[in-house]
C-alpha cells in the first residue's frame, strides 16, 4: 500500500476533484503544471501523466494539443478522469511495476510528468523503481518533470524523500538534470520546501 492509500483509503476521487473545482471557481490558477510542460515540448508531443489522479493535468494538456495517457493506482481518482475525458487513455496500475507496452501504450513518450506529490506518496522503498519505470517510458532525449514537497508544510505526510536522493535515483536510471524550479511557474529554486525538477534521458 502506498502512502496515498494509507492517507485517503483509496476513495477520495470526488472530493479531490471538488476541491480543485472550487479553487478554479475562486479564480485561482490550477493549471500551472500543464503550462510548464507546454513550454518544454511542442503541441503534438506524447505525454505520460504518472500518478494522474483525476486527470487535471493531462486533460488540460490535451486541450492544448498534446497526445498522451494517464496512469494511477487509485480507482476512485481514475473514475473521475474517465468521466471527465473518456476520449483519453487512462490506465490503472502501480507505478513501481507499470509496463506501458502491457497497457497497450506505444513506447517513447516525449515527456513524463509526475505532479501532485507523487513521489513522496509512493510506498516507501519504491521510489528508485518508479524513477526507473518512468525513465524507460521516455524516448531518448525525453524529459521527466516531477514536482513535490520536501517538508511538512508542503506535504500531507511526514517528509521521506530528499532532492539528493531523487537526483541519485534519476542518475541511476540514466537521467541527467536540466532545471530545477521552486514552483510550476518556473520561479528559481533557492532551497525551499517545494521543488520542480526536470531531468532528461
Amino acid at each position: 500500500m502506498n502512502r496515498w492509500e494509507q492517507l485517503t483509503g483509496g476513495g477520495s476521487g470526488e472530493q479531490y476533484a471538488a476541491r480543485f473545482a472550487e479553487l478554479a471557481e475562486r479564480g485561482q490558477d490550477v493549471h500551472g503544471e500543464a503550462r510548464l510542460c507546454a513550454t518544454l515540448v511542442p503541441p503534438g508531443s506524447r505525454v505520460l501523466d504518472a500518478g494522474c489522479g483525476t486527470g487535471r493535468v493531462l486533460v488540460q494538456l490535451a486541450e492544448l494539443g498534446y497526445d498522451g495517457a494517464g496512469v494511477d493506482q487509485d480507482a476512485s481518482m481514475l473514475a473521475v478522469a474517465r468521466r471527465t475525458a473518456p476520449e483519453l487513455t487512462w490506465v490503472q496500475a502501480d507505478l513501481s511495476d507499470f509496463d506501458p507496452a502491457a497497457a497497450g501504450l506505444a513506447p517513447g513518450f516525449d515527456l513524463v510528468v509526475a505532479a501532485g506529490n507523487v513521489f513522496p506518496l509512493l510506498a516507501p522503498g519504491t521510489e528508485a523503481a518508479v524513477v526507473g519505470v518512468l525513465a524507460r517510458a521516455l524516448r531518448p532525449g525525453g524529459l521527466l518533470v516531477a514536482g513535490f514537497g520536501l517538508d511538512r508544510e508542503h506535504l500531507p505526510v511526514p517528509p521521506g524523500l530528499t532532492l539528493a536522493q531523487y537526483d541519485a535515483y534519476c542518475a541511476e536510471a540514466g537521467l541527467s538534470p536540466t532545471d530545477r524550479f521552486a514552483t510550476w511557474d518556473a520561479d528559481p529554486y533557492e532551497g525551499g520546501g517545494y521543488a520542480v525538477s526536470i531531468h532528461r534521458r
